[in-house]
């Protein structure tokens, strides 16, 4: 494996370096459904990186939906109904970077809260209470709190019924991921928690009453909130 991948500067965002790497040989199809990833203190050692690091990798992977992880065995590549929609790897993510991300994910989710308000099945109603549920139980910003979230977002975007949705979102995620831990850092954080839970559970509850418009208004009114808790004033155009 060390003459196949490039060691990771450390300027670089280590971890999505390093699933860059790995989603390119998916793509090409050098790595195929089945196969299994190098473990992790074999990447550690090729990358030059921790295990935290290439576990994080494997982490992002597996949110765009490129492997699955097998408690105690390993990471394997799954089969792909249909190409994923990734974006390109290395956008530094500055103030324009966000106000970028934002006009793009306020109307896309937007529209994504309503049409799950309309065809959402009961599997993922339990499923999004589910994540809601995670969500309220967090009390840190450790991963388990940004994983909650973008879970939450993603079963959302399952639940329109259109795959275009899960793609989008599941493209942007590890973008989202950042505005999460930012938004924590910067934030006060017993305020930060409870305006997040708020948020949410109205867009639940809205999803949960099949009600589109409320669903709507719910999401444009966390999404607004949440890129002024990154320090943007973000104005949604009618």
């Amino acid at each position: 494996m060390d003459n196949e991948f490039e060691q990771i500067a450390r300027a670089d965002h280590l971890p999505t370096r390093i699933a860059t790497q790995f989603a390119k040989r998916i793509y090409d199809g050098v790595l195929k459904a089945g196969d299994k990833l190098p473990t992790e203190h074999a990447m550690s050692k090729t990358f030059g990186v921790s295990r935290t690091v290439v576990r994080e990798a494997i982490a992002q992977l597996r949110n765009e939906g490129l492997v699955e992880t097998r408690q105690g065995v390993g990471a394997f590549v799954v089969e792909r109904k249909a190409r994923q929609i990734r974006l390109e790897d290395g956008k530094k993510m500055d103030r324009h970077a966000f106000n970028d991300l934002y006009q793009v994910r306020v109307p896309l989710e937007m529209e994504a809260a309503a049409l799950a308000a309309v065809n959402h099945t009961e599997a993922q109603m339990a499923a999004l209470d589910a994540a809601m549920m995670g969500l309220s139980g967090i009390r840190d910003w450790g991963k388990s709190g940004v994983t909650a979230d973008l879970d939450f977002h993603r079963i959302i975007a399952e639940a329109t019924g259109n795959d275009y949705f899960v793609q989008f979102v599941t493209a942007i995620s590890e973008r989202i991921s950042h505005v999460i831990t930012i938004a924590r850092a910067e934030g006060q954080l017993d305020d930060v928690i409870a305006w997040t839970i708020e948020e949410h559970g109205a867009i639940c509850e809205a999803i949960r009453a099949r009600n589109p418009a409320a669903a709507r208004a719910a999401m444009q009114r966390h999404l607004v909130n949440s890129a002024e808790r990154v320090g943007l004033q973000f104005e949604f155009v009618e």
